[in-house]
């Protein structure tokens, strides 16, 4: 949507799943009631969007590498296969806890040796992860296995 000829203050947001958020004003006044308005219906707008997000014309841009194979064991366990080939097992009655919840066992080979690995690692790390991106240094420590 192009901004009104009456618009000399623009502010726009994207949010981590894609969602676009335009906010146009007159004025400082109405672009400070604007944005204080947005920031009360967070909660309400991130819901929305989660509500209609199977339905979202874009991948989210947080989105990790999509997941190519998937299954649920008896135990509660999920298993991806990532289109790298890794191997993630979510919901492991073991796993280590994080900020995040319960930690997320990653194994594979490694690209650049070809050595195998096995850890658990930060669920923002997955590519099950649906909350916004984390940077890797944010993350919690990866425990090797």
């Amino acid at each position: 949507m192009a901004a009104p000829e009456s618009t000399k203050f623009q502010v726009n947001f994207k949010t981590p799943d894609g969602t676009l958020i335009n906010l146009y004003a007159t004025s400082k006044e109405e672009l400070e009631s604007l944005l204080t308005a947005a920031s009360d219906f967070s909660a309400l707008i991130v819901s929305t969007s989660q509500a209609y997000g199977s339905a979202a014309p874009a991948a989210p841009v947080y989105a990790s590498a999509p997941a190519v194979a998937s299954a649920p064991s008896a135990g509660g366990e999920e298993t991806v296969v990532d289109k790298y080939g890794n191997t993630w097992v979510y919901n492991s009655p073991s796993a280590p806890e994080c900020s995040r919840g319960k930690m997320v066992l990653k194994h594979g080979k490694a690209q650049a040796t070809g050595k195998p690995y096995k850890g658990w690692f930060d669920p923002s790390a997955g590519p099950k992860w649906t909350g916004a991106k984390v940077p890797k240094d944010q993350q919690a420590a990866t425990i090797w296995a």
